[in-house]
């Protein structure tokens, strides 16, 4: 697709949304419709508004936002103006957004009215060039965080920018867990991320009505792009509880629902999982972590035959998919597979010196395809460890079975995945280390019965000191973020070490679940 014909994925979304404008395109939290009409007028609006603040091709948008409408249209917006955007995440301790913040050079921070409190706890710590809330600010003086965005575009035109994007030019920046004490960025491109709207979604003949109950900035913001494009309703949840998915399930009609496998759990445990008409579902997806077999069979039992697997990663997008008609495979050591491979993918498994394996055997997952990220943010070094020839070592341990089946088996690093992100235990272990009760220490991801993982902290005490959780929990939540903050403490005389002198993680997770 050459630069004259491309048309970006924001772009392409307010044209579908135009061509329609009379349906409702995304209903909020509190249950308002917003017609597909309005919210793109109201999105060329803001895009126009940004320009005339100095937003240009290359420009950083932040975007300190949960889940509104005004976070959606904030993030087109800004995506058709030329910037590059960055979602700021929920769950993250401020000192952490401040270094995202500048380390993605971002030229204005949008703010909605879910975030607030996040956003001036943030600007205490952060110096940015201009602030701006999509709507009314809190309190008596509504410009304390900064001015309100949405009044002061309301003269701009509703009509698409003249802005030429090409396929190579930056789409955005999204964080993972890092090594070095700040997630790690992940550049992406318009091209790679267009090239998913060429793939049919939903049910054919069905517009999509997908129930956006997990945040925004994750893939919940994908499936809600690919929806408004496709015809479909976003309809919009605070956050994720059971009882009111559920319920927004049978009350909104939804066919489509993405979870991770806690989240899954938590539906099939609620008491009212059998009184709720489920009939409207036609997909139910699923991934993020690994899921326990014994579950995902009782969810085929509630649910029917509808649910996806998906295996992928910010760096590589969508890697491999299990289709419903594939989930009573007989499976590898009697785990799921994660699903064969999308068209235009390569998966191979190599040995830790690069060789392939044969089929059966184990090794680190390999993958090749257009959908790889363009490198981490600023971090050269970083890329070139995990991308060579086209190739990304995705640090999964897995094998391929004879029909083309990827099963996964373990990670090469320690990241441990948890509801709302990764986390690597090197972060909290040495924020851990500047706690006055802890002398030594080893961080861990320990799964329960249900595959599900949770933070561990393995501690030994200060002589004299008897550190508790809920003050260790208190201290990393305040420094990092809740999703560091260990679920479980352990104090123990000594950390057992390999032979290269590090934690032996694995001779205390054995410990630790015997």
């Amino acid at each position: 697709m050459s630069d004259t014909e491309f048309i970006s994925a924001p772009a392409l979304i307010l044209r579908s949304l135009s061509r329609d404008p009379d349906r409702t395109a995304v209903i909020t939290a509190d249950g308002a419709g917003i017609t597909a009409g309005e919210f793109a007028a109201a999105t060329y609006r803001l895009a126009h508004e940004l320009i005339a603040r100095g937003v240009t091709p290359g420009s950083t948008v932040s975007l300190l936002t949960a889940n509104t409408p005004e976070a959606l249209s904030a993030r087109y917006a800004a995506g058709i103006a030329g910037a590059r955007v960055v979602g700021l995440y929920d769950g993250m301790s401020a000192p952490v957004l401040a270094r995202i913040v500048a380390g993605v050079d971002t030229a204005v921070l949008l703010v909605d009215g879910e975030r607030h409190a996040d956003a001036a706890e943030l600007l205490a710590v952060a110096d940015v060039p201009t602030v701006l809330t999509l709507g009314p600010g809190p309190g008596p003086d509504p410009k304390t965080i900064g001015e309100d965005v949405i009044a002061s575009c309301a003269h701009r035109p509703a009509r698409p920018p003249a802005v030429r994007i090409g396929p190579d030019d930056h789409l955005g920046v999204r964080h993972t867990g890092g090594t070095t004490g700040i997630p790690k960025g992940i550049l992406s491109l318009h091209g790679p991320y267009r090239r998913i709207f060429d793939v049919p979604f939903g049910t054919a003949g069905t517009a999509p009505r997908f129930l956006a109950a997990t945040a925004l900035a994750h893939l919940a913001g994908v499936l809600s792009d690919l929806t408004l494009h496709h015809g479909g309703t976003v309809v919009l949840q605070r956050s994720f509880d059971a009882g009111e998915v559920l319920a927004a399930v049978e009350r909104e009609r939804i066919t489509d629902l993405w979870v991770l496998p806690p989240l899954l759990h938590r539906l099939l445990d609620h008491p009212a999982i059998t009184t709720t008409d489920l009939s409207s579902l036609e997909r139910l997806m699923y991934g993020g972590c690994v899921a326990s077999p014994t579950r995902i069979r009782e969810a085929f039992g509630v649910f029917g035959p509808i649910l996806t697997s998906g295996y992928g990663m910010s760096e590589a997008q969508n890697i491999a998919v299990l289709t419903p008609e594939d989930h009573d495979r007989p499976g590898h050591a009697g785990r799921l597979p994660v699903g064969r491979p999308l068209p235009g993918v390569e998966v191979v498994i190599r040995s830790a010196g690069g060789t392939e394996v044969p089929t059966g055997e184990q090794g680190e997952i390999h993958v090749r395809s257009h959908s790889l990220m363009a490198g981490y943010w600023k971090r050269p070094d970083l890329t070139a460890e995990v991308m060579r020839d086209g190739w990304l070592r995705t640090g999964d341990i897995g094998c391929l079975d004879q029909d083309g089946f990827l099963y996964l088996t373990d990670r090469l690093t320690d990241k441990i995945i948890v509801t709302g992100g990764h986390v690597y235990p090197s972060e909290v272990e040495d924020l851990l280390l500047t706690h006055p009760a802890v002398a030594r220490c080893a961080v861990l991801g320990v799964r329960d019965a249900q595959q599900t993982e949770h933070v561990h902290a393995v501690v030994v005490p200060v002589p004299g000191r008897l550190p508790e959780l809920d003050d260790v929990r208190a201290f990393v939540t305040a420094h990092k973020g809740r999703i560091f903050a260990p679920e479980a403490l352990h104090l123990v005389p000594e950390i057992p070490l390999t032979s290269a002198g590090k934690p032996d993680r694995r001779r205390l997770r054995e410990a630790l679940v015997h």
